[in-house]
């Protein structure tokens, strides 16, 4: 049975519709809590899969009060160097930027809320074509520039750059296309305080949420999906090549 880690920082903000996605195409899940373990005596290289999911936390500025992050970024570093496939969904996305030595930090505004993304030429001939008509989850203040060498995938008027890849096996995702909307009560208990600050209504949200959580289930299957089978086929292909 393949393995993947998905390192969670919020017991809710989890694999979500992804979950069951990756049950089926064989994969073993394990949960490593960011601020529970040993981070620096993980073992990044053996699964076959590694996650980085959200949090609501700066992959910069939350460095000296969240001792656990720098030995998270070392971790993420040391995944990017074994050439292993790897996914980053917000502030796995922002670790993924900050390791491949890109600038992160503040967007200045809150993205809050379901809205479509724009995509990139290169977007659109990526596995994220599938979510081109499809409105995703943001829920982010920090923002990532694109590392040299990566493929910028999608932006959004609010924040430009939303997705990138480096080759074929690292994905990384500021938006969140794993949320179970069937779920969405815990997000806004969760983060009431953040909605609060942001004089966002919570109403909103579930609305927002009714309305576009049958398509991002399907859509986040699709794009994920596709971006597995690419990874899979490479892993094949140098399996083929070593023997």
């Amino acid at each position: 049975m393949k393995s993947v880690i998905a390192i969670r920082h919020v017991h809710f903000e989890d694999l979500g519709t992804l979950a069951p996605l990756l049950q089926q195409r064989g994969y073993e899940i394990r949960y490593v809590d960011a601020s529970l373990e040993d981070l620096s005596a993980l073992d990044v290289a053996r699964p076959d899969l590694m996650v980085v999911l959200g949090a609501p936390l700066s992959a910069v500025l939350d460095d000296e009060t969240y001792p656990f992050l720098p030995d998270e970024l070392a971790a993420v570093r040391r995944r990017l160097g074994n050439g292993k496939p790897l996914l980053g969904i917000c502030l796995g996305a922002q670790m993924i930027a900050r390791a491949l030595g890109a600038e992160v930090d503040s967007l200045g505004v809150k993205e809050i809320g379901f809205s479509a993304l724009e995509l990139t030429e290169a977007g659109k001939n990526s596995c994220l074509s599938a979510l081109s008509d499809t409105s995703v989850l943001h829920w982010h203040g920090d923002r990532f520039a694109i590392p040299a060498g990566a493929r910028r995938l999608a932006g959004t008027p609010v924040c430009q750059n939303q997705a990138f890849s480096v080759g074929d096996s690292v994905l990384a995702l500021q938006f969140h296309l794993e949320a179970d909307t069937s779920r969405i009560e815990q997000w806004l208990v969760g983060h009431t305080c953040e909605l609060s600050q942001a004089g966002i209504d919570p109403r909103e949200i579930r609305r927002q949420a009714r309305q576009s959580g049958a398509a991002l289930v399907t859509a986040a299957r699709q794009a994920i999906g596709g971006w597995l089978d690419g990874c899979e086929g490479r892993g094949q292909h140098a399996a083929s090549r070593d023997n």
